[in-house]
């Protein structure tokens, strides 16, 4: 009969603990390494701030055309069309606007912020000065140094300059309330909460032009209808919509704040937001601790197995 001893693949503790105890010193060097790297490596990285506003839908008057078509009834079901100023979603149109390549792409642009986005890499508390990557654009010359996909040097594309505003940016909604906090991240405050009034500005302004091309596009299909029909009801029912969609029309020209309303307005933070430097410390004396264990015991059994 045989017998299985499987001693051998047991862990004593003793000797687990006299072996850490051995290589104590290697432990040692090796924790105090990380530590000291993640301190130089926290104090390299320059602080960024959080400007924040809280939003919340703007809801223009949808009585007009909504009790008109009530009243008409039957007469607007036999147009064929439904022609309701409601703003349905549009929060949540707006939403993935702001976030989408194409608005990103033309904000920056509209705004020549593509330096600022993309070669600025810190800023000085003390001049309040930006501080540019020179191995990116050289400002003495006003020329980019950043190169393309095929070496040459060139501009930062779109989709690179989509990317790095992408991380600054952060659009949520609070599925309860609906209430909407926008914020950008830059390494200064002052020109955090200035791109971010100027980017809720630019989606208020976008969505209102939106919605007027749509109800400039209504009213030019219904004075198409008009000229088509001699039906008496048919033309006052027309009528009635278009006096309803040009009453839209005014006021959403009316409205600056057509998508959102500031209910709580950015301010400029005083206290950066990133790096932690606490937690990369703790962090990186953790990893060089637990790779410093490793190292030994891994050379440990190493050797013995050798030996055996």
């Amino acid at each position: 009969n045989l017998t299985y001893d499987g001693s051998d693949d047991e862990i004593d503790l003793k000797e687990l603990f006299g072996v850490l105890w051995l290589g104590k010193i290697k432990i040692i060097v090796i924790t105090a390494f990380f530590a000291l790297g993640s301190v130089f490596y926290a104090l390299s990285i320059p602080n960024q701030y959080k400007a924040t506003t809280l939003l919340a839908p703007a809801h223009s008057d949808e009585t007009g055309l909504s009790s008109a078509l009530g009243q008409l009834g039957g007469l607007a079901s036999f147009g064929g069309f439904n022609l309701g100023g409601e703003k349905a979603g549009e929060s949540q149109i707006a939403q993935e606007i702001m976030k989408s390549w194409s608005f990103i792409e033309t904000f920056i642009s509209d705004n020549d912020l593509a330096v600022e986005v993309y070669a600025v890499d810190g800023w000085s508390k003390g001049s309040n000065a930006l501080k540019i990557n020179q191995d990116a654009y050289d400002t003495s010359s006003g020329k980019w140094l950043t190169k393309d996909s095929n070496g040459n040097i060139a501009p930062p594309s779109s989709w690179q300059l989509f990317k790095k505003f992408s991380g600054m940016l952060s659009v949520s909604e609070d599925r309860n309330s609906g209430l909407v906090t926008v914020s950008i991240e830059y390494y200064s405050p002052q020109m955090a909460k200035e791109w971010l009034d100027m980017y809720v500005a630019s989606i208020n302004e976008h969505m209102q032009s939106r919605q007027v091309a749509k109800v400039s596009n209504n009213i030019d299909y219904l004075e198409a209808q008009i000229a088509k029909t001699s039906i008496t009801e048919m033309r006052e029912v027309f009528y009635t919509i278009i006096e309803e969609q040009t009453k839209n029309k005014m006021v959403t020209e009316a409205s600056p704040d057509y998508a959102f309303v500031a209910v709580s307005s950015s301010m400029i933070p005083e206290q950066k937001s990133r790096p932690r430097r606490a937690l990369i410390c703790i962090l990186g004396t953790l990893l060089g601790g637990m790779l410093s264990v490793l190292i030994v015991l891994v050379n440990h059994y190493t050797r013995r197995s050798d030996k055996k």
